[in-house]
C-alpha cells in the first residue's frame, strides 16, 4: 500500500498530492454539521455553572490539562470522539476529531484518524495565531506523522514527523518515539501495532533514539537531542547515574513554554520492560542547555499516604515549573503543590495547608491554582465515587471546589483490570484554563459515558 492510498483510505481523502518529499496535501472527508443542545450539569448545586459540551452519542474526551481545547477567540472547542470504551485500543481503528461550536451549539467530525488513545484522544491542538488550523497526528505507512487540518479551506497536510506539542508560532514540533510510548504508560500516544505488546527500544536504540523534531517550513525532521546527550547530564547521587546508564531509556512528556523558548521533558528508565524512574530536563527549542532540573531522587520520593511525584507542567511564565512533589530533602511527607525554575533553582511549596493531587496548573498571575485528583487520592475529600475539581486561591491560601464528578467508565471505577492491558478503564478530568483564565475545560462521566465539560468562573475569578 502506497502513502497516498493509505491516506485516501484511513482518512477518507481525496485528490493527494505529494507536495515535497515526506509532505502529502489532501482532503479529507467532513461529517455533516449536527446541532444538539448543551446540558446543565447538576445546576445551582455547585461552585460555578457547570456544561457538559459534547452530545450523548459517543464517547468524548479533551486532550490534557497543559493543552487549551479552545481556539484563539475561544468559540471553538475541539475533542476527540473515541470508537469506544472498556477495551483495548486496536491498531487500524479510527477515533474522530470534532469541532464544536460554543455559539451555535453544533458539533462537526473533521477528520478520522488511526493515531489516538484513551488519554490524550487524537492529541489535537489549536494553532496559536487563528481558529484556522488543528493539529493532530495519523499513520502513514503505518508511522506516526503529524497533520495540519485547514478549516477554512478544507485540506490537510501530512507531515514527515509526530507531534507531541506544537511550538506557538506552529514552526515546530517535538515527539518522542510514539511506537513505544505504550510501554511505559499507556494511553499518550496510539494504539499497539501488536495487540496488547506494545514497541519497546533495544540497546542499540539508545544510540539513534531521543527527541525528534520537525520543521514544518521545510518538513525536515532531525533528532533535536539524543539519549546519549541526556545521559550525559544526569545529575543527583551515584546511584540514580548509575541506574540510568543499565537501563532503556524512553522519553514522555514533550512541551514547548508559550513563549516558545524552552522545552520541558520528561525522562524515564525501565528495567526488563518494567518501571518508570523518571525525571525532569530543560532545553532550549534548538536542543542547547540541556540541564536536569529535577532529579530522579527528587522525583521518586514516596508520600507519607502513597503516591510519589507527577505531572510537571509549564507555569504561564515560561520560566517556571508546577508539579506535585514529596520535597522530602526540604522535611516534608506529603506530596504537595510545587513550583521551580527550569534549571531546578528557586524550589518551593505553593500550599503548606493543601496537599497535592491530580493535574495541577496555575492562572497567569500565579494566583489561582486548578487540580483534580484520583479516585485512589482519599487524602483529598470529596463526594462518594466522584473526584473532585479543585481551585486553591494561592493569596489566600482557601481552596474551594469547584464541582465533583464521576470518572466511573467501567470495571466498578477501577482504571486497570487484571490481566488487560491498555487504559481502556481510565479517566482523568484533566481540568485546563480557558485562555483568559476565565472557564474551565474538564471530562467526566456521569452517566459512565465519557463526555467533556465547561465550568464558567466569571463571576469567581
Amino acid at each position: 500500500m502506497n502513502r497516498s492510498t493509505f491516506i485516501k483510505t484511513t482518512s477518507a481523502g481525496f485528490a493527494t498530492v505529494m507536495l515535497a518529499s515526506g509532505l502529502w496535501s489532501f482532503v479529507p472527508k467532513k461529517g455533516i454539521k449536527r446541532s444538539y443542545k448543551f446540558e446543565s450539569y447538576r445546576p445551582g448545586r455547585f461552585l460555578a455553572p457547570i456544561t457538559c459540551v459534547t452530545p450523548d452519542d459517543g464517547f468524548y474526551v479533551h486532550t490534557f490539562y497543559d493543552v487549551v481545547p479552545w481556539s484563539s477567540s475561544q468559540r471553538f472547542l475541539t475533542v476527540t470522539k473515541l470508537p469506544y470504551q472498556g477495551r483495548t485500543p486496536v491498531w487500524g481503528d479510527t477515533a474522530e476529531v470534532c469541532v464544536i461550536d460554543l455559539e451555535n451549539e453544533t458539533i462537526q467530525t473533521v477528520y478520522e484518524t488511526k493515531a489516538w488513545s484513551f488519554q490524550l484522544g487524537a492529541n489535537v491542538q489549536w494553532g496559536a495565531t487563528s481558529d484556522r488550523y488543528l493539529y493532530c497526528n495519523d499513520l502513514v505507512d503505518n508511522k506516526p506523522v503529524c497533520v495540519r487540518i485547514d478549516l477554512e479551506t478544507g485540506a490537510a497536510k501530512a507531515f514527515s514527523g509526530a507531534k507531541y506539542d506544537i511550538s506557538t508560532d506552529e514552526k515546530s514540533i517535538i515527539s518522542p518515539n510514539l511506537l513505544t510510548m505504550n510501554i511505559h504508560q499507556y494511553g499518550y500516544g496510539l494504539p499497539d501495532q501488536v495487540f496488547g505488546k506494545p514497541a519497546t527500544f533495544t540497546k542499540a536504540d539508545i544510540l539513534t533514539e531521543g527527541l525528534w523534531q520537525t520543521d514544518l517550513d521545510t518538513n525536515k525532521t532531525k533528532l533535536l537531542v539524543g539519549f546519549d546527550k541526556f545521559l550525559d547530564r544526569v545529575e543527583g547521587p551515584e546511584e540514580d547515574r548509575s541506574y540510568y546508564r543499565k537501563s532503556i531509556p524512553y522519553l514522555f512528556h514533550s512541551k514547548f513554554n508559550k513563549q516558545n523558548t524552552r522545552i520541558l521533558q520528561v525522562y524515564r528508565g525501565l528495567m526488563d520492560d518494567k518501571g518508570r524512574d523518571a525525571s525532569l530536563f530543560s532545553l532550549n527549542i534548538d536542543g542547547s542547555n540541556l540541564k536536569q532540573c529535577l532529579t530522579r531522587d527528587q522525583w521518586n520520593q514516596k508520600a507519607r499516604f502513597g503516591g510519589g511525584g507527577n505531572h510537571p507542567n509549564w507555569h504561564p511564565d515560561g520560566e517556571h515549573i508546577i508539579m506535585n512533589c514529596i520535597p522530602r530533602w526540604m522535611g516534608y511527607e506529603d506530596m504537595l503543590f510545587c513550583q521551580f525554575k527550569y534549571d531546578g533553582s528557586d524550589f518551593k511549596v505553593l500550599s503548606e495547608m493543601h496537599m497535592g493531587s491530580g493535574h495541577p496548573s496555575v492562572n497567569s498571575d500565579s494566583t489561582y491554582l486548578l487540580a483534580d485528583t484520583y479516585p485512589k487520592q482519599k487524602w483529598i475529600p470529596s463526594p462518594k465515587d466522584e473526584v473532585p475539581i479543585r481551585l486553591l486561591d494561592l493569596n489566600t491560601d482557601e481552596e474551594q471546589m469547584i464541582c465533583s464528578v464521576s470518572t466511573n467508565v467501567g470495571n466498578n471505577g477501577n482504571a486497570y483490570k487484571k490481566g488487560e492491558t491498555g487504559s481502556h478503564y481510565k479517566l482523568d478530568p484533566h481540568p485546563v484554563w480557558s485562555h483568559n483564565y476565565k472557564k474551565v475545560c474538564f471530562n467526566g462521566a456521569p452517566e459512565g459515558k465519557r463526555q467533556v465539560f465547561i465550568a464558567d468562573l466569571n463571576t469567581i475569578i
